[in-house]
């Protein structure tokens, strides 16, 4: 499994193309409110930006707190969503610890699936695409 992270965003600029590019490539629609992964200001353009994203806790607090399975857990972190699932009562992103997914205005979630379609779209190289530890692994050596 892999997970999407901003390792280097010390290089960002706030361009919003990693926004867009989720908007675009996953979501089909062109909008910075409809994206899995968002951008904002530290504190001011002096401060650098931040990346918004989901870091695919496992277990995951959005998955176990959505009433109709719209969001399940992913084998070794983050989750899978099932749009067409969701009644659009917004107790996932009240679960979420870092304030991950993102309501629009009709109350559609957009969370993370780190599918990795933002990290080409990056003119900095501020995002990366990982390969999670897997799982079973982990029990093995706890054995």
């Amino acid at each position: 499994m892999k997970a999407l992270r901003a390792a280097r965003m010390e290089r960002c600029i706030g361009c919003h193309s990693c926004s867009l590019a989720c908007a675009r490539q996953v979501h089909k629609v062109l909008s910075w409110n409809k994206a899995g992964i968002r951008i904002s200001s530290a504190g001011g353009l002096s401060t650098g930006f931040e990346a918004r994203v989901c870091l695919a806790c496992h277990p995951a607090p959005c998955a176990e707190a959505c009433p109709t399975g719209s969001l399940s857990q992913r084998r070794d972190g983050g989750v899978i969503q099932k749009r067409n699932l969701c009644i659009r009562c917004g107790k996932c992103a009240l679960a979420c610890p870092v304030d991950a997914i993102f309501l629009d205005h009709l109350i559609n979630p957009y969370v993370c699936i780190h599918c990795g379609q933002c990290v080409p779209y990056c003119p900095h190289d501020c995002l990366e695409l990982v390969d999670l530890p897997s799982r079973e692994k982990e029990e093995a050596q706890d054995d």
